[in-house]
């Protein structure tokens, strides 16, 4: 059983609508109904009747409602009574995207090391939704995460609408883009590109496409602002989905197909032309790196880490 299924169940209490619940918790309704589903599995009754509009309880759920907040309330001061013991411990807690993790975390702690000298760093790595609902259950100090241009965050699951919410305090740390590339033949030609005389053609290329998950951030980014741009075009054949960025990675080094992946993560692959940038034909996405803090510092090494960053940002911006 998990936490965010409670606080759906009182969110649908409340709402007495799945839609309306849904967008207040930010996710999809599919997926807030899969969570209210699970629930019920979990629970072994049915908490919802399903045929009366709008949403009814059933006699168990309305008993259940006072329980699911008991639970909620004991669940957290356990987390309290643990975390007052953890924070007595040395180490500074981050979530991270796993993106991030690999391609620019091990640079960016390296200028922070001698702030937190011999703190423990403890790094937790995740899809964004969990992360940030994690991180908003105030269970770290940090969270490191990419962000898109504003124009590009447009639905109302959008998981950057809970880290708008009071309290939550942000630091831009970095830069990237998400870029479309490919491998290269043995000529240094690249195998997945548009053809040269497409111009003169009035049928679609289809180009094989390694995918990051249409529910993923990544995913979402890709549908939006590139594979419109390019549908009259190109016939995308989508033969692998990853959510994992170095797993499409090493599939678009064996030529697999096309993807788009964090500049950052491919630096060295692009300058030694194993991977081709294809941005002059497709479409990328600049991206923005941010360090998000919803509470004040609980160990003396988060708050220099903060302060740190804060000066220097100020610092660039002036």
């Amino acid at each position: 059983m998990e936490l965010k299924w409670l606080k759906d169940f009182i969110a649908l209490a409340d709402h007495k609508s799945f839609s309306k619940a849904a967008e207040s918790r930010f996710v999809t309704q599919p997926a807030f109904s899969r969570r209210i589903r699970a629930l019920e599995n979990w629970l072994d009754v049915n908490l919802v009747d399903r045929n009366q509009y709008p949403t009814h309880l059933t006699s168990a759920g309305e008993a259940f409602i006072g329980q699911a907040h008991e639970l909620i309330e004991k669940i957290c001061q356990s987390r309290e009574h643990v975390r007052s013991i953890e924070s007595s411990q040395d180490q500074v807690m981050l979530l991270a995207q796993h993106a991030l993790t690999v391609a620019f975390f091990p640079t960016w702690i390296k200028d922070l090391k001698p702030l937190i000298k011999d703190t423990t760093l403890r790094v937790d790595t995740g899809n964004l939704h969990d992360i940030i609902e994690k991180f908003l259950a105030g269970n770290t100090d940090f969270l490191l995460a990419y962000a898109a241009p504003i124009n590009t965050q447009q639905t109302s699951s959008d998981p950057f609408q809970q880290l708008s919410q009071q309290g939550v305090k942000s630091l831009t740390i970095g830069y990237d883009t998400l870029i479309p590339v490919c491998s290269v033949d043995i000529k240094g030609k690249p195998l997945h590109s548009l053809n040269n005389d497409f111009s003169q053609s009035d049928q679609q290329q289809t180009i094989k496409l390694l995918s990051h998950p249409s529910e993923s951030f990544f995913g979402q980014l890709i549908d939006r602002e590139c594979l419109p741009h390019l549908s009259e075009k190109i016939n995308f054949q989508t033969i692998c989905e990853n959510a994992l960025s170095e797993g499409l990675k090493a599939l678009t080094l064996q030529g697999d197909g096309m993807a788009w992946l964090p500049k950052s993560l491919i630096v060295n692959e692009l300058d030694n032309k194993q991977l081709f940038d294809l941005s002059d034909s497709m479409m990328s996405v600049e991206l923005t790196i941010k360090l998000y803090r919803i509470r004040e510092a609980r160990h003396p090494a988060a708050k220099m880490i903060w302060t740190h960053l804060q000066h220097k940002q100020t610092s660039s911006s002036g």
